[in-house]
């Protein structure tokens, strides 16, 4: 299935959840947020939120400085 994470498209594999995305993309789970399409899913929706073709995906990490 083809999506788009972080403006670079991707192939993932059907059926995945974004909380298998996060979890194949990054090893710190509790310091990302993640938007699906615009709208941010919250933590608890992760594993329930289904990806879809040609969905847009961002993973967000805080950054620090000034």
């Amino acid at each position: 299935m083809n999506i788009v994470i972080n403006g670079t498209p991707a192939d993932v594999t059907d059926g995945w959840s974004v909380g298998d995305l996060v979890r194949a993309r990054t090893e710190e789970q509790r310091r990302v947020a993640v938007a699906r399409n615009s709208e941010v899913v919250p933590r608890g929706e992760w594993d329930t939120t289904a990806l879809s073709e040609g969905d847009r995906i961002e993973v967000l990490a805080p950054v620090a400085g000034g």
